[in-house]
């Protein structure tokens, strides 16, 4: 089974739910990696930028169309809360 990104939000929304400590984690990784000025394009939702996104998943998985695991996600969510004091 091939993941998706879809897929991928799917479990993470659904972790997040229960346990609320990641899920404010989650929120706050999918706020930072933001494109900047996100209201000023279609769709107008605070989405990362597409070329931002494909650099970090070709930079992290040697395949700029990966789907990151979502243990990987979660890790990195803790791992930055951790880090920066947030």
């Amino acid at each position: 089974m091939s993941a998706s990104w879809s897929s991928l939000a799917a479990r993470l929304a659904l972790r997040g739910l229960l346990d609320p400590r990641l899920g404010i984690d989650l929120l706050r990784t999918t706020w930072a990696f933001r494109r900047r000025a996100w209201w000023t394009r279609a769709p107008f939702l605070p989405l990362p930028d597409p070329t931002y996104l494909r650099w970090r998943m070709y930079t992290a998985y040697a395949d700029e169309h990966a789907v990151p695991p979502a243990e990987d996600v979660v890790r990195f969510a803790r791992w930055r809360r951790e880090t920066m004091g947030l």
